[in-house]
């Protein structure tokens, strides 16, 4: 059911205290750490502690957690001291979707060329 925790998930189980992550920032109703497999001298994932399997689903059932999500990319970005970034969310596999709880990929700290890949 959507916003509630899965024990088949590996961002509950961060947010669970599970499984270690390198925490960032962590609010009431969001988790930041970095990416275990980094794209960018800055990558660090930004995820609802309620389980959502994407950012369409997210957006549909608790669109005040989706806006707290997006704000914290930006809280990241200035922890980061970042100028520029991008924010990512993949949603479905032929996106590149590989964990299936919604979350946000901050990326920065190097160029960043359009198209994306």
């Amino acid at each position: 059911m959507p916003g509630e925790a899965r024990d088949d998930c590996l961002f509950c189980k961060i947010v669970a205290g599970h499984i270690p992550a390198t925490i960032v920032r962590e609010t009431e109703t969001t988790l930041a750490f970095r990416d275990i497999n980094p794209q960018a001298p800055t990558h660090i994932l930004v995820i609802p502690k309620a389980h959502y399997k994407n950012a369409a689903e997210l957006a549909a059932g608790a669109p005040q957690l989706a806006a707290d999500v997006l704000a914290e990319t930006q809280a990241v970005a200035d922890e980061e001291k970042l100028e520029s970034y991008r924010t990512v969310f993949n949603t479905g596999s032929g996106a590149g979707q590989t964990v299936w709880h919604a979350h946000a990929h901050v990326l920065g700290g190097r160029g960043m060329q359009w198209p994306p890949g």
